[in-house]
Parts: structure tokens; C-alpha cells; sequence
């Protein structure tokens, strides 16, 4: 009998300590379901309803399903959503990543790197709409860019293309979600021991090794971080792409912007889950290049 009461006595402290452990992960639980799983929920539920020219009602059907993928317009904002979402995030790569490789390794005092990262982020003091239409009179026929240009006498007549067009939408992309590329990437460069590399210049390795062997394989969990938040970012874009395009490059995100404005909730809403699940396959994929719970 002493034995089962000390038993039940030891018990006593874990499922107290479990309780707690409950109740400390109840606020989570209900913030996620309530804005995250409920919401998803309900727009699969609506991309189900019945949709006509000037109502919506809450008849189960596959027809806004069957709309959107036998339409040429629907489709074909798919795949420049992934199109254009593969280049910003291709381009934030190759422009972010020297710069992180600049401020989180070759700068040895950590109060200026600190006051780089900073300036980087200068930008987002002002609106994101003002920020996108600046580069309105930068890229326009006789905006600054062709100006330039013209005058260095590198070319004679002006480009229109960098106005009104794909390349436009992703000049202004990858300048605006550069930063969310180069934080994460300096962070772990600076979380590189200075000895590794020390030790590697020693051994007489070259700095490509050095980059290829060391810098690049430490750098990859920044390198997820930042394509993860620069992927979710542009996939879910409308603003940039309606002001710089002239609405003539169409995105998944301008798909729902407008069907949203046309009060055809189920179509909207059928859209609003293809992204979803597209955003949710990028990120599960982008999480198996590097276990990020273990990395960081």
C-alpha cells in the first residue's frame, strides 16, 4: 500500500505540470483557429457556393471550380503568379545575398553592420504605395533610367519596356522585398565563427572553397528564411503589379482584388485556395531544403 500511495503521490506533480503546460498553449491553440483555420475554412467553404451574374447563394456546387480552371484568364494568372514569383525571388537572391555576404561577414565592427542593416530598412518608413509608384517617373520613357541612358550614349531611343510590363513588376519586387532576403542571410553569416574561415585561409583553401565548403552550407538556413518570407510576400502581391503593369500583367492576387470588387465571392474564393495551397506547398518545400528547428 506504501508503495501505491507514493506511486500516485509522484503522478500528482505531472498531471499538474501537464495542466499548466495545457493552459499555457490554450491562447495559441485559440488565436490559430480562430484567424487561421476558421478563415481557410470558410473561404474552402465558399469557393463551393453558387454563384450567378448578381448573387451568391449557399448551394454546395463545382462550378466556380470548373470556371476557373477551364478559363485561359484564371490559368493564366496562375503561371505568371509563378512565373513572376520564381524571378523576384531568383532576382532577391543574386541581389540580397552579396549584400548580406558584405554587412554579416566582411564588416568585422558589428555597430556599422548593425547601422547597414538599418539604412536597408530606411525605406519602409515611408508607404508601401509610395514606394511602389516612384518608380513610376524611374522607369517611364523619359523617366530617369532612359535619361541616363540616353545621355552615357549606351542606347539612342528609349526603352519602353521597363514601364507597363513584366519587367517592371519585377524591378519594383525585387526592390521592395530585397531587405526581408538580405536580414536573414547577415544574420547567420554573423553567426559564423571567424576562427572556421581562419583556420580554412590557413590550410591555404581559396576563397571560392571557402564560400562553397563553409560560408554557403551556414548561410542556407538564412537563405530559407528569406525566400520563405520574400515567396509569401510576392505570391500574395496585387499592389505592385496593378500599379507598375498598368493592370496588364494579372496575378492571382489582382484575380481576387477583383472578383472581391464584383461581389463574386466564390470565384474569389476559389482563387484564394489555389494561393493558399500553392503558398503552402512553396513553404513545405522550401523547409525540406534546410530543418530549421535544428539550424536555428
Amino acid at each position: 500500500m506504501a508503495v501505491i500511495s507514493e506511486t500516485s503521490t509522484e503522478h500528482v506533480p505531472v498531471a499538474r505540470a501537464s495542466r499548466k503546460g495545457l493552459w499555457l498553449l490554450a491562447p495559441g491553440v485559440i488565436w490559430m483557429v480562430l484567424f487561421l483555420v476558421l478563415p481557410i475554412a470558410m473561404m474552402v467553404y465558399v469557393s463551393f457556393w453558387t454563384q450567378t451574374t448578381f448573387k451568391i447563394e449557399p448551394k454546395l456546387t463545382f462550378s466556380s471550380w470548373i470556371t476557373f480552371f477551364s478559363s485561359d484568364t484564371y490559368i493564366g494568372a496562375l503561371w505568371t503568379t509563378v512565373r513572376i514569383w520564381l524571378t523576384v525571388l531568383v532576382a532577391t537572391l543574386l541581389v540580397g545575398y552579396p549584400a548580406a555576404l558584405f554587412v554579416g561577414l566582411f564588416i568585422k565592427n558589428k555597430t556599422l553592420s548593425t547601422v547597414l542593416l538599418v539604412l536597408c530598412v530606411i525605406p519602409f518608413w515611408t508607404s508601401f504605395l509610395i514606394r511602389v509608384l516612384a518608380w513610376r517617373p524611374m522607369l517611364g520613357k523619359e523617366g530617369a533610367i532612359n535619361l541616363i541612358l540616353m545621355k552615357v550614349g549606351i542606347i539612342t531611343q528609349p526603352i519602353e519596356v521597363l514601364l507597363f510590363s513584366d519587367l517592371s513588376v519585377i524591378i519594383g519586387m525585387t526592390q521592395i522585398y530585397c531587405v526581408f532576403m538580405v536580414g536573414p542571410i547577415a544574420f547567420m553569416l554573423g553567426r559564423i565563427d571567424p576562427s572556421i574561415i581562419e583556420a580554412a585561409q590557413d590550410l591555404g583553401a581559396s576563397f571560392w572553397r571557402i564560400f562553397r565548403t563553409i560560408i554557403l552550407p551556414l548561410s542556407m538556413p538564412g537563405v530559407v528564411v528569406g525566400s520563405i518570407f520574400v515567396s509569401v510576400m510576392v505570391l500574395g502581391e496585387f499592389a505592385t503589379s496593378a500599379a507598375l503593369s498598368g493592370r496588364k500583367v494579372n496575378l492571382l492576387g489582382n484575380i481576387i482584388v477583383t472578383q472581391v470588387g464584383s461581389l463574386k465571392w466564390a470565384f474569389a474564393a476559389v482563387a484564394g485556395v489555389v494561393l493558399t495551397v500553392l503558398m503552402g506547398a512553396v513553404v513545405a518545400a522550401l523547409l525540406r531544403v534546410v530543418d530549421l528547428r535544428k539550424e536555428l
